[in-house]
């Protein structure tokens, strides 16, 4: 190891660096059970809003394209709610009229919930899930 490292050494001009220093973190493709595992787990975290499709989307859509989609519909579907649940909890304050956006909290995060669950479960099938009422702002 210590010859490697002075070759390494040596060979970059007496400038000392790592073995591993340049080289490309390529992540292998999903399989097939692991590629349908994240695209039910996206829709699945609709339950805590748009955050675990978004990061899941982010991570993973370069390796499997069912993940791809189905992290893609997700993330478009639960991003709207997300945004309206975030504003009602933030008017729960207003003094007269704070307990009625508390009822549209959890009205928002109760939809939101039944209908990821159901999705999470049609895919977790393998079959791809597209919501009814979805403004799929991400292409």
């Amino acid at each position: 190891m210590a010859e490697n490292a002075r070759e390494h050494r040596d060979n970059q001009g007496g400038q000392s660096r790592s073995e591993y220093h340049g080289v490309p973190a390529n992540a292998l493709p999903l399989t097939a059970s692991e590629d349908r595992q994240w695209a039910t787990l996206a829709h699945f975290g609709g339950i805590l809003g748009c955050v675990p499709s978004l990061l899941i989307y982010l991570i993973f859509r370069d390796r499997g394209p069912f993940t791809a989609q189905e992290s893609k519909e997700a993330l478009n579907f639960s991003l709207p709610p997300t945004i309206a649940a975030v504003v009602a909890n933030l008017l729960v304050f207003v003094p007269v009229v704070g307990n009625i956006f508390a009822v549209i909290a959890t009205l928002i995060w109760i939809a939101l919930t039944c209908f990821s669950v159901a999705a999470g479960i049609h895919v977790n099938r393998g079959q791809p899930h597209r919501y009814q009422y979805n403004l799929r702002w991400i292409k």
